[in-house]
């Protein structure tokens, strides 16, 4: 087996797996479909526990003012040429919980998330999905790029998506640095579909303004 053949069958992710990140920290980066990677792992080594398998060896949390972030090391195996491999370490974290406006947001799901994205930090090593950690995506630990200033915050009209939000703050009073800020966003364009669904939900028990 030649040292890059596993990688070059396995760099590729097809457009079905990929899923543009907007808004939030990770605005503009590319999130993988965390089944490809289990189907990616199944067509190379066989099935899971037979061609591939992993250990968690460790799990803990960490706290950070009122928030809490849970993280789980594992080592991924795989069989190649009937031989099984070294470990392959991975580590990953999730938010258990979260600081938000309305309150402190615990996720029963911490250590699962946590978990997927450990393996997905093991498969990168062998390479799976490489095409979009090499040419598309910065990845989450590049340098945050600076923010937007005030004056290109996106106008009325620009994004359909943002009509309702935008129709809303006018209805409330509120401005848009105040959704920006809630969100821990730069630009109201950087808002999720989810983000914008929260807020909608959240504008809708808020009054009308009152009249100048």
């Amino acid at each position: 087996m030649g040292n890059l053949e596993i990688y070059e069958r396995v760099r590729s992710v097809p457009a079905e797996a990929q899923r543009k990140i907007n808004g939030g920290r990770l605005n503009g980066k590319t999130d993988i479909n965390p089944m490809w990677r289990i189907k990616v792992l199944t067509e190379q080594f066989g099935p899971c526990g037979i061609g591939w398998y992993y250990e968690v060896t460790k799990q803990w949390t960490e706290h950070q003012g009122e928030e809490t972030a849970a993280f789980v090391n594992i080592l991924l195996y795989v069989k190649a040429g009937g031989e099984w491999s070294k470990p392959i370490f991975g580590t990953g974290g999730s938010m258990f919980a979260e600081k938000q406006k309305s309150g402190l947001y615990v996720s029963d799901e911490c250590y699962k998330m946590a978990t997927t994205d450990a393996i997905s930090v093991a498969c990168k090593q062998l390479g799976i999905g490489a095409d979009v950690y090499w040419d598309k995506d910065k990845t989450k630990y590049t340098e945050k790029s600076p923010a937007k200033p005030a004056d290109t915050q996106t106008a009325p009209g620009q994004d359909a998506r943002l009509a309702p939000v935008l129709q809303e703050l006018h209805r409330i009073g509120y401005t848009v640095n105040s959704v920006c800020k809630t969100y821990k966003i730069d630009s109201i364009s950087d808002m999720s579909d989810l983000q914008i669904k929260d807020f909608l939900q959240r504008a809708k028990k808020m009054p009308d303004k009152e009249p100048a």
